[in-house]
């Protein structure tokens, strides 16, 4: 018997009491050791209710599993402006994504939230209404009752049968080389340009499914998960976090350049040293370090920068450097303007190169290069959602990106998008890498 399942009997228990025919939000938490195999993603892929959102932080620390909606929002704003104008327990956790336009957003206020964090796990149930508690518990225990038990994931099984890239290699190669001349005109610094590819499939995609096959092979990793309804979803396994608040304290990074990466230990170290010592790449990432900081200087105390890193991943290799300082102000609406898109996933100027996306790149990125992750009044926590895909039924779209600066040769550019799909989630051998 899971652990789950008890908490689940215990919410029962809580919500037989006497609740005022009031408006209000109210909360209910179990807590529980980890002490069985019980897996929150294999949770949600059995149960028919939506939205289900899933997300867990790269070092492994923290999991959350949020399972139907009480409040939906379409910005983080608006998600910001429902937490600090109702009485809310400094823990209520909103979830979801952010648009690559950071106007736009789809989070919501779960009815069941699971979490993990420092070995403990809890199961929280919401209650919110704007005229009767009462009858929202009521409603909540129905909720409780066609929860269905948790069952183990199936093995993904995609048969691919046509696969499109958005724009193909030679109006790929002649779109970097436009990049590349409209920088040495001085337009813009740097643009991150993205490629979608459109991959037919013979039998519906269970993302649930795909999401697990990536999180257990893409290591250093945040793994999130969004299912809008019964055949649509957007999920991922991105390296790079946006940022994290705890309080005012704030932790952000710089994550641009790129080197393959190598099953053999040797090799990846001498592809590492190569990224380290490359001054192209070294550019590239020292850019949206300067660019993260001069956007958050009027907002923030001391900045410090880490020296750079090599973060090592299945495919790809990346440079990294972290920011670390203190927000004068804890305010996750003005983290998210001033941090997204940063210059790792649109370019610089911010707004030039946006521009210049929204004219040359063939598709619309919606959610990708956006943000997945969670925010309360106490802490939040966004990723950047790259190596990424868009779940429709039998259609799976995955995205890749790479950052041209002057210098930048397109084929090799055409080869650093191939490496990072190859890497996006897990896919049958038979997907070209």
């Amino acid at each position: 018997m899971h652990s789950i399942f008890l908490a689940l009997q215990s919410l029962r228990t809580q919500l037989a009491q006497a609740l005022p025919a009031t408006p209000g939000l109210r909360h209910f938490d179990v807590s529980f050791p980890l002490n069985d195999a019980f897996d929150p993603l294999a949770w949600l892929g059995v149960q028919r209710c939506y939205p289900q959102f899933y997300w867990q932080q790269r070092s492994g620390d923290e999991e959350l599993a949020a399972l139907g909606s009480l409040a939906r929002f379409d910005s983080l704003a608006s998600a910001s402006r429902f937490l600090h104008t109702h009485d809310v327990a400094h823990d209520t956790r909103i979830c979801g994504l952010n648009a690559f336009n950071p106007a736009q957003g789809v989070l919501f206020l779960p009815r069941l939230l699971w979490r993990r964090s420092a070995g403990v796990a809890t199961l929280r149930l919401q209650l919110w209404s704007e005229t009767s508690l009462c009858e929202d518990a009521r409603e909540a225990l129905n909720f409780i009752d066609n929860l269905r038990d948790a069952a183990p994931i199936r093995p993904l099984s995609v048969q691919i049968v046509q696969e499109t890239h958005h724009p193909e290699k030679p109006e790929w190669l002649a779109l970097i080389r436009q990049a590349t001349e409209t920088l040495a005109r001085g337009d813009f610094e740097k643009v991150v340009l993205a490629r979608a590819t459109d991959v037919q499939c013979q039998q519906p995609v269970n993302a649930i499914a795909l999401m697990a096959a990536s999180r257990a092979l893409n290591l250093n990793c945040y793994h999130f998960c969004m299912v809008f309804d019964a055949s649509n979803a957007f999920l991922g396994s991105t390296p790079e976090r946006l940022w994290r608040r705890r309080g005012t304290l704030l932790r952000t990074e710089a994550l641009a350049g790129t080197v393959a990466s190598h099953s053999d230990d040797k090799q990846a170290q001498r592809l590492g040293d190569w990224l380290m010592n490359d001054d192209k790449n070294q550019r590239e990432n020292m850019l949206v370090v300067e660019d993260i900081c001069q956007r958050l200087q009027h907002y923030t105390r001391t900045l410090e920068v880490l020296p750079a890193q090599v973060l090592r991943l299945r495919k790809v290799q990346h440079l990294r450097r972290c920011i670390w300082t203190e927000l004068i102000q804890p305010d996750d609406e003005q983290c998210l303007h001033i941090l997204q898109p940063t210059a790792a996933v649109a370019g610089l100027p911010r707004q030039a190169a946006r521009e210049f996306i929204a004219n040359v790149e063939p598709f619309d990125r919606e959610w990708y290069a956006g943000s997945a992750g969670y925010l309360s009044p106490d802490q939040s926590e966004f990723c950047v959602a790259l190596r990424s895909a868009r779940v429709r039924d039998d259609a799976l779209r995955l995205y890749a990106g790479a950052g041209i600066v002057s210098g930048s040769d397109p084929e090799q550019e055409w080869q650093e998008i191939e490496n990072k799909a190859a890497g996006s989630l897990c896919l049958p051998t038979s997907f070209p890498t």
